[in-house]
Order: structure tokens, then sequence, then C-alpha cells
């Protein structure tokens, strides 16, 4: 029963808090330099989450090209900067991915 008044705690708390920006710019335009400042908000999300999962697959860092997540990753971060396709860029990772797994069976 704790862990569910937990979980019901921390959304009553996201709650609370994504409601009080609504009267501080519900009524006005958001000022220029937060709006330049939340283009960053989705790069950084992917990189905290993405990141991990490259650098240390296996628990330890892992920088060798035996790093399958690494490789893959690489592709997709060389795909995202040619192309800018967010698409592209899952479906070369992915691909990557899924072809190095299989040539390592």
């Amino acid at each position: 029963m704790r862990y569910w008044l937990v979980i019901l705690g921390m959304g009553l708390v996201t709650y609370a808090l994504r409601l009080s920006a609504i009267p501080l710019y519900g009524r006005g335009d958001v000022p220029p330099a937060v709006r330049r400042a939340l283009r960053f908000v989705p790069p950084a999300v992917l990189t905290a989450l993405a990141a991990p999962a490259m650098l240390r697959p296996a628990g330890g860092v892992d920088l060798s090209l035996t790093n399958l997540h690494l490789v893959a990753g690489s592709v997709a971060a060389l795909v995202a900067w040619k192309t800018r396709s967010a698409l592209l860029t899952i479906a070369a990772g992915m691909a990557m991915l899924w072809a190095l797994a299989a040539a390592a069976r």
C-alpha cells in the first residue's frame, strides 16, 4: 500500500508543478529566452536516455568496437547529422543493431 501512496503522491506533485505554470504563462507569451532554452530539452533528454545504454550496455563502460550498441548508436548519430530525420535515424540505428547482433551469433 505504501508504494501506491508514493506513486500517487509523486503524480500529484508532478501535476501541481505543471499546473503552476498555467497561471504564470496562460495569459501571456513565453519569454524568448525561455523559448530558446526549451529547444534544447528534447536532445538533452534523448542523450540522457541513450548514452548510458550505448556506453554501458553490460554495466561497465565499454568503448570498444565489440560494443554493438555503441557502433549502432554511432551509425544512427551519423544518419541524424546527415539527414536531420528522426525516423531515418531510428530506422538506421535499429537496423544496424539488429544486423550486428545477427552477425555476432
